[in-house]
């Protein structure tokens, strides 16, 4: 069992509740344009507030840091618990920073109920903040069900012309999942020696194989779902095409990683003997997803259709990385985590403001504006680059790191990736040629208007970020590897001798 260890005050409840507090404002704001200065201000307050995390952090050890712990229910043995280790700390920060973001692409898009939509996105980053620092099982399933409302709203109310349907369909998908989750948790809460719901407590506990094997195939309905793993992955093209521009950044950059994070936080460490029993078949359904997500982007010519369809061929490479189960593999799937968030999102962003501007998604629309708008296809071409791994990138460290660990435990399973590489450097390079140069039915690009402060500003963040990760990985890699290495320890140690 991992230690938590306590800070000298509250920052991680401060940065839960931060956003839920900034909500009381609303009702003395008369103004929409004051309404979005107060949103963006208090989700900067909280990305300021969060650097106190990396710094705080000592990256030497696997305990939990920043601890919280008050007694909740006591007859049930449920409690408030919070905690940051290497694994959670990148993804608490990469919600925080993205945050802010959101808001600004979303400055003169959202034009009704301004001030409702706003509300959405704050209870949207207190939820998904909770997820990655909850240390108790019941309040981690709270946080991880709160999700569900106001992403169910961004679609519903703020999307494109089938909206209903994504939003109905988005919902019913994940709280199907969902529902195996609280299954699981009294599972592990009967079996556990001190009828706990502690995640910390419940991990490395000598759980019967069977029970193992039965709550790992719970946990991975509910997780698979939310990366989404082929074949669960129908719900995300459908959310991601009709969501507004901030509602497609918070699915992909976000939302997505929920699923991955329960794998290394639930699956690994309780129910190794499962991970070791279905990890053949989740490694190929990995590997179905790359290559089936990236020919499904190859055939698209809406532009926020074929990122969708790129987000499960990446997941595909997270989940790759985590099932082969070793050091390279789980810290590229780790670091792929944040290279999605940041290219995805980044990409999302570009198509929102192309939308903008053109009010179509089509790429033949698109066409040719590289004379028109050169900031922004500088832009979008180095986002381009991540996301087909393009060396000096971010993803290209991600990939390389899933690779060298899939070769590790099997040649096949690294050999079976490769064509996914190709296929994304296809798409992503058509898309990219058709919108710089344009083909022969060039439409007339000149009323266009290159990127204004704000949208620089937003894009420029990411551009730094997909840099810095590119040519220096390594402050992020030792974030998460100490933490990685108990997390092969308490596996190791649960499966049988």
């Amino acid at each position: 069992m991992v230690a938590c260890i306590s800070g000298d005050w509250p920052i991680l409840s401060v940065l839960l509740f931060l956003p839920l507090a900034g909500i009381l404002a609303f009702p003395l704001l008369r103004s929409d344009g004051a309404a979005k200065l107060w949103a963006l201000g208090v989700t900067i307050i909280t990305a300021v507030a969060s650097l106190a995390l990396y710094t705080g952090f000592n990256p030497a050890t696997a305990d939990y840091q920043f601890g919280e712990h008050i007694a909740w229910i006591p007859s049930l043995n449920i409690n408030y618990a919070l905690g940051v280790d290497g694994i959670s700390l990148m993804l608490i920060l990469m919600t925080t920073l993205l945050s802010p973001l959101c808001i600004l692409c979303s400055w003169r898009a959202i034009t009704v109920r301004v001030k409702e939509f706003l509300v959405c996105l704050l209870v949207m980053e207190s939820a998904m903040l909770g997820v990655f620092m909850a240390l108790d099982f019941i309040l981690f399933y709270i946080f991880w069900e709160a999700m569900l409302i106001p992403m169910f709203l961004l679609i519903g109310v703020w999307g494109g012309p089938r909206k209903i349907y994504a939003s109905v369909k988005f919902f019913l998908y994940t709280l199907a999942g969902s529902v195996l989750l609280p299954v699981a948790m009294i599972a592990l809460y009967l079996a556990s020696p001190t009828h706990t719901f502690s995640i910390p407590e419940l991990m490395g506990q000598p759980y019967s194989a069977s029970l193992q094997c039965w709550v790992f195939l719970a946990f991975f309905v509910a997780f698979a779902i939310k990366v989404p793993m082929f074949p669960f992955h129908t719900w995300l093209p459908a959310a991601h095409v009709e969501a507004p521009t901030a509602g497609s950044v918070v699915l992909a950059s976000v939302l997505l990683k929920m699923g991955t994070y329960g794998f290394l936080r639930f699956c690994l460490p309780m129910t190794p003997i499962g991970v070791q029993t279905f990890a053949p078949y989740v490694l190929a359904l990995s590997i179905a997803g790359i290559i089936y997500g990236g020919l499904c982007a190859l055939a698209q010519s809406d532009m926020k259709r074929l990122v969708a369809y790129s987000s499960v061929a990446h997941m595909g490479f997270v989940t790759l990385g985590i099932f082969v189960v070793n050091t390279a593999g789980i810290e590229g799937g780790l670091l792929q985590m944040i290279n999605h968030g940041i290219t995805t999102g980044a990409l999302f962003l570009c198509v929102g403001m192309i939308y903008e501007r053109t009010h179509s998604r089509e790429i033949a629309k698109a066409t040719g504006i590289g004379k028109v708008m050169p900031i922004y296809v500088t832009a979008l071409t180095i986002f381009g680059l991540s996301s087909l791994a393009f060396p000096g990138t971010n993803s290209f460290v991600g990939e390389f790191l899933v690779l060298v660990g899939s070769f590790q435990s099997a040649t096949l399973w690294g050999l079976l990736a490769i064509p996914g590489v190709i296929l994304s450097a296809a798409y992503m390079l058509r898309m990219l040629q058709r919108i710089i140069w344009g083909g022969t039915h060039n439409p007339d690009t000149s009323y266009l208007k290159d990127l204004n402060a704000r949208e620089c500003v937003t894009l420029g963040l990411l551009v730094v970020m997909v840099l810095w990760i590119g040519f220096a990985p390594q402050p992020f890699l030792e974030v998460f590897h100490v933490s990685v290495q108990n997390l092969l320890a308490q596996y190791q140690a649960g499966l049988p001798m």
